[in-house]
């Protein structure tokens, strides 16, 4: 029998807001595996002891990326963890996507300044700032030139915390056709979805919000694939992977472009998508068997 970690995060005194977690955890079982759901920085786990590591909701390892690294590289050693070790290490900092302009996938202008920088913002249109290590668009806002002050002041408050920043203009497709997730699975498309926009005018940088709003099923067009298949390739180690999600939005000449990859922790979304769920337990339980590297 396989024995396969579904690692996550301690969020208390929250309860898990990770719906894909019981369900994974049931659909293996009646796979025949077994399945335990398991917090990455538990000391008294014994990673040896699974046949895959495979990382679901690790969602406080932005604020602590050189802890959650450091994980990644132990457990990495002593049994097969999804995605691998060099994947992760890629797509913890967003400066990937810089790597992905080079290799021609299209992408959204990306600008970043690091701690130390001058606060080099637009002056002519509206843009987001958000850190390069982040996830469910925590420290992310949205300003228009006018606002500078207060954008300057999100920018000196990620520097004392030692994050870099990036810089993008705001997509203005997104408030009229939303985000597409394409979703990936054992090297096939799984399912997309899509979202409205998740950044309002006027909210504070470090205010709590709605990762996912409005989601819904979607049909990506063959522009949509073929652009995420573009940002899949050329990702280092793209043989290894196992789950990838790529967020796509419309540029000013309505051709998608990445927003973001996400390699580490996406949700799967298998709530709004059930049929997906055997596709990813008989990838799963694939990959756990075929042993550690």
């Amino acid at each position: 029998m396989s024995r396969i970690a579904l690692v996550t995060y301690d969020p208390r005194p929250e309860p898990s807001h990770d719906r894909d977690l019981p369900v994974l955890r049931e659909a293996l079982a009646g796979a025949g595996a077994g399945a335990d759901v398991v917090y990455w920085d538990d000391d008294g786990v014994d990673w040896g002891a699974y046949d895959l590591a495979l990382i679901r909701s690790t969602w406080d390892y932005s604020w602590r990326t050189a802890e959650f690294l450091a994980w990644v590289e132990r457990c990495g050693k002593v049994t097969r963890l999804a995605n691998p070790p060099a994947v992760v290490r890629w797509n913890t900092d967003k400066r990937y996507l810089g790597d992905l302009a080079e290799a021609d996938v299209p992408v959204v202008p990306t600008r970043y300044i690091a701690p130390g920088a001058a606060a080099d913002l637009p002056d002519d249109h509206e843009y987001v700032v958000k850190p390069t290590s982040g996830a469910g668009a925590r420290y992310a806002a949205r300003y228009t030139p006018d606002q500078h002050e207060t954008a300057v002041r999100h920018l000196a408050r990620m520097h004392e915390e030692g994050f870099t920043a990036m810089v993008q203009p705001y997509v203005r497709s997104i408030d009229a056709r939303g985000e597409r997730a394409l979703q990936f699975f054992g090297g096939r498309l799984l399912h997309a979805s899509r979202k409205q926009a998740v950044l309002a005018p006027g909210t504070a940088f470090d205010a709590d919000k709605v990762a996912h709003p409005g989601l819904e099923p979607w049909t990506p067009t063959a522009g949509e694939l073929a652009v995420a298949e573009r940002a899949l390739a050329a990702v280092p180690d793209a043989d290894g992977l196992l789950y990838a999600r790529v967020d796509l939005v419309d540029g000013e000449d309505g051709e998608p472009r990445v927003m973001e990859l996400e390699l580490v922790e996406p949700n799967l979304f298998l709530y709004l998508h059930p049929g997906s769920t055997g596709r990813v337990v008989e990838a799963v339980l694939a990959l756990a068997r075929a042993g550690h590297p």
